[in-house]
């Protein structure tokens, strides 16, 4: 599978607006920060949680377990790291991602078996993407 639509969901330009890079364009260490209700996300935490999972598909894809630059699992707090170093954080996980989809075979099951994880990873930047712009269009009007 060609990188072209992971590389298109998470840093655009993309078709369907936003996305996941273009949504955090702008974002101060404020916003980040903001969290629109108890009990809901802020935008640093779906930051974290989307380099988190594109961690996670890395690992399915080459059998390697390693430790997350961060302590936690799916929903990680924001911890002392800048707001800055979280978005290095995201950037550098896609680009490892991207490094290891472009190492698999062009054909055969094992192929065929990582489709689903890369599609999935594609889809999760693009939902967190529109996720984002809905924090700050309420981030706005609070």
């Amino acid at each position: 599978m060609k990188t072209d639509w992971l590389n298109e969901a998470f840093a655009g330009p993309a078709w369907h607006g936003p996305s996941l890079v273009g949504a955090l364009r702008g974002v101060s260490d404020d916003l980040a920060a903001w969290r629109p209700a108890a009990g809901r996300h802020t935008i640093r935490e779906i930051v974290l949680h989307c380099a988190y999972w594109k961690h996670i598909v890395r690992g399915r894809l080459t059998g390697l377990r390693e430790q997350f630059a961060r302590p936690g699992r799916n929903w990680i707090e924001a911890g002392a790291e800048s707001w800055r170093g979280d978005l290095v954080l995201l950037k550098d996980e896609h680009r490892r991602l991207i490094a290891v989809v472009r190492r698999l075979p062009d054909r055969g099951a094992s192929r065929r078996a990582a489709a689903r994880n890369i599609r999935g990873i594609g889809a999760h930047d693009i939902y967190h993407a529109g996720q984002i712009q809905l924090i700050r269009k309420l981030a706005r009007s609070s």
